[in-house]
Formats: structure tokens, sequence, C-alpha cells
């Protein structure tokens, strides 16, 4: 029976991983108020349907061999050390999910033992789960690397998802910073999944069958080395085309351990959000990283990444709103990509005016300085204008009202998806 001084120690210590979508809060709770963000355990994901579950998080053991500088839970760590069974993982899982307290599991470890010993528990874990106790929910399994490939395809047959996490940015800081670990420790296993999960695709092989079904994600911990934000978005541009990557998560540095090669201060949210907002221009807007910044620069802190590149090719704005092709709409600020779909349908049988893209709920503080509609231009004239209007509507976050949580408009999915 796992005991609440070994869960508590273990969902703790898996907090800091975030690439199953979220962890690492330190909201100051309210008095009398509901839940905590900041406590372990439970995280939150999202289905393609845009459902929000909850997971079960935890690590099977924090008793770890590697000695990691920025980990909590590395060999030289003083902290509280615990480990639980295979069979123990499986109980609460299904108790917690009978309760309907959770939907799923995510699944991680410390490296104890050896990286086979660790893994081959974690795949006991699954199977455990799939087939004994006919387990149908979501699962998400951190792989651990140097394990055996063999291991690596047991889990991936049985699981929904699968992450090895990057950490760091480069060789050279993976050496510094987590010396028993490599580039090519982290990438093999990243290529095993990928072509298993093509194989299996190009096989037709059923859906219930295929190799994780929901893709591979990891994580960079971002601010505890040096790298620019232009090296990090190229390395995160490189693992969306060759590894065919679902996502890339980022993690700000935190200085939860003390060490003279680590920075003193927080890289802070701030840039973990410029870098996601990036990210989603790299996914689904059709920018190159080049576009948006050069290897050595960071993401500017005034402006977001699209405004950014925006405010740099002036030259290129205002475009006609009825006639600008797919790829132009979707460099515009303030129209995200359902609704630059959106105006290429209804442009098919009307021409467009602001009233239009007004009941299409296009955020026209952002957009008006770089459209036309029917010739007709209302934004601000000249570039400072531009920039210090563009600058109130960052502070103002863009809108002023707040969002209902169950809001269907478009201000509400792009508070749920990042969209610009």
């Amino acid at each position: 029976m796992l005991d609440a001084e070994r869960l508590e120690i273990l969902t703790e210590s898996a907090k800091y991983d975030v690439s199953c979508s979220s962890s690492g809060s330190k909201r100051v709770n309210r008095d009398g108020g509901i839940g905590n963000a900041s406590v372990g355990g439970i995280c939150h994901s999202f289905t393609p349907d845009g459902r929000c579950i909850s997971l079960l998080k935890l690590l099977l053991s924090n008793d770890c061999i590697y000695d990691c500088e920025y980990c909590p839970n590395r060999a030289s760590a003083d902290v509280r050390r615990a480990t639980v069974t295979p069979e123990e993982v499986c109980e609460l899982t299904i108790n917690f999910y009978k309760r309907n307290y959770i939907e799923g599991l995510f699944l991680s470890s410390a490296v104890f033992g050896n990286p086979n010993k660790t893994m081959e528990l974690l795949v006991r874990t699954v199977e455990l789960l799939r087939k004994e106790y006919n387990f149908n929910g979501y699962i998400h399994l951190k792989g651990i690397p140097y394990a055996d490939e063999a291991l690596c395809m047991r889990a991936a047959k049985l699981v929904d998802r699968m992450s090895y996490n990057i950490e760091l940015p480069s060789e050279k800081s993976l050496k510094l910073l987590a010396p028993q670990k490599t580039k090519e420790s982290l990438l093999a296993p990243m290529k095993t999944l990928r072509d298993a999960a093509i194989y299996d695709r190009e096989n037709r092989v059923k859906r219930a069958e295929r190799a994780i079904p929901a893709g591979q994600t990891t994580q960079m911990i971002i601010g505890a080395s040096p790298e620019s934000d232009g090296a990090i978005l190229k390395l995160t541009q490189a693992l969306y085309r060759q590894m065919g990557l679902k996502r890339v998560y980022y993690s700000s540095y935190i200085p939860v351990v003390k060490s003279t090669k680590l920075p003193d201060k927080a890289a802070g949210l701030l840039r973990e959000h410029r870098l996601y907002q990036a990210d989603w221009l790299l996914r689904f807007y059709g920018f190159d990283v080049e576009e948006l910044c050069g290897e050595g620069e960071n993401l500017s802190a005034e402006y977001d990444p699209k405004c950014a590149w925006a405010l740099k090719n002036l030259h290129l704005f205002p475009i006609e709103i009825n006639r600008a092709p797919l790829d132009m709409l979707l460099r515009v600020p303030g129209i995200g990509a359902r609704s630059a779909y959106r105006i290429m349908e209804a442009r098919k049988f009307a021409r467009l005016d602001f009233e239009n893209l007004k009941k299409m709920r296009i955020i026209l503080k952002r957009a008006k300085h770089f459209i036309t509609c029917n010739g007709k231009f209302y934004g601000a004239d000249g570039e400072s204008t531009i920039r210090a209007s563009l600058m109130l509507c960052e502070k103002n976050g863009g809108e002023n009202e707040q969002l209902s949580l169950f809001s269907t408009t478009d201000e509400g999915m792009r508070a749920l998806t990042g969209e610009l």
C-alpha cells in the first residue's frame, strides 16, 4: 500500500516536469479559496477536442544516480527519497480514477540502479495497467535515456504519449550541467519513436494498436544556460520538422538548488511566454525561426513576436483585406489562424469592411494598423505612433474584458490556444 509520505515526496518531485502541459505554479493561495495550483500530484492536459483533463502526476522514484546541476532530485541533493512499486502505482491510479479524481496518468522517474532497470519498471507499470487492470485511460510516460530500444518500443505500444526531455538547448550546456547525458542519448529514442509512428501510419496499422497515438513531446529549461532565444527556437524548429514532435515545452529556470554553475536569479515567466508565442507562429502561421529571431538574439520583451516581426517589416503593410493571400493574412497582428480562414471564405461572397471584421471578432486594436478594407485605412500614422498603440495593447493584454471559462467566442479560444 502506498503511504501518504511517499506519495507526497514523489508527487512533489514530479512537478518540475512540464512536458505534460501544466506544473510549477507559484501563485499565493487566497484564504477560503478552492484548490491549490502549486501542490504536486495533479496536472492538466488537453485532448484534441479541447477538453481539459486531470492526470495523476508522480515519479516511480526520486532516488537518482545522476547529478544534473539543475535537478532538485540530483544524487548530491539533500532531499527525502522514496520509491514505489509498479503495483502500488497501478492501485493508486485505478482508485483515483474510480473516484473521478483523474482521467489519466503521467508517470516519470529518476534513474535509480541503471537506465534499463528503471525503464523496465516503468514498462511493467503500464503493462499491468493495460493488461491486468484493463485501464483504457490516457497514459503519458517519460522515457529514460540510455535504456534499451526494445524497452522503449514496448512502452510505445501501450501508452498514448511519451517524452524524452532535452532539458538544455546545447551539447555544451549538457556537458557542463548534466555531464552524464549526451545529445545523442536524448535524440536517439526520439528517432526510434518517430520511425515507429511513421511505420504504423504508412502500413495502416489500426489506431488502437499504433505506437504513441498522441505523439511525443519534450521539455527545455530556459535560463539555466546562456543560449539565446534564437538558438532555442532553431532547435525547436528542427525538432518539429525532423522528429515530428507534437509539442516542445519551455520551463523557466528557478534556482531551487544552489550551484556555482547556475544563475542566481530566475529566468522570469515573460521570456517563457514569448517562446511559447513564437513556438505557435512556427507551428501554425508559416514563420521560420530566422524571421522571428536571429540565433544570437532574444525575443522582444515589449511586443509579442508577431507584432515585433510586423514592426520590422512595415514596408509590407498595409495589406488589402479583400485581396491579400492567406500567408499574409496570417502575419497580421490581431488576426488568428481561424479568423484568417474565415476571411478567405467570407470574401468569396462579398467585399469585407471594418464592420464585417468586428463581427468576426478580429482584434482591430492591433490589426487596423496593418490592413485596409476597400482601400480605407484607420490605423495610426507613422511608425512611432503604431509602436505606442501596440505597446498600449500589450499592457492591456489586447482585451480588457475578463473571459468566461465557458466562452465559445474567438477571444475565449485565443486565451486557451495562444493565437496572436
